[in-house]
């Protein structure tokens, strides 16, 4: 048995990480390219985040917008935003989720 069993094993592990690797890699890839939609005002704003959180549209209803009341439009930007970012995070827990459940690999 010696040491040679233990260095084929070595190798067949680091083939397995450079996989999986790979795999993550393709998956950070395809999250950039989701588009996830947080509202907010029953749809009142509509705000578009990347699964990479990167804001990418941000729809505003007409009627939503009052000079005189800047304060609820900002909130409602912000609760919006929020959401979208907050489902962007849970998609990405769920994506990545899968590759660091199978490792005790400190991520």
């Amino acid at each position: 048995m010696g040491m040679r069993g233990g260095m084929g094993n070595m190798q067949n592990m680091m083939k397995q990480m450079q996989k999986m690797q790979k795999k993550m890699t393709e998956a950070q890839e395809k999250l950039g390219e989701e588009r996830i939609e947080g509202t907010a005002g029953g749809g009142m704003v509509t705000v578009i985040v990347t699964g990479h959180k990167e804001i990418v549209d941000v729809a505003i209803k007409p009627e939503v917008v009052d000079p005189d009341d800047i304060e609820m439009l900002q909130d409602l930007v912000l609760a919006a935003t929020n959401d979208a970012l907050k489902k962007a995070e849970e998609l990405t827990n769920k994506t990545m989720g899968q590759f660091t459940k199978g490792m005790n690999l400190p991520f």
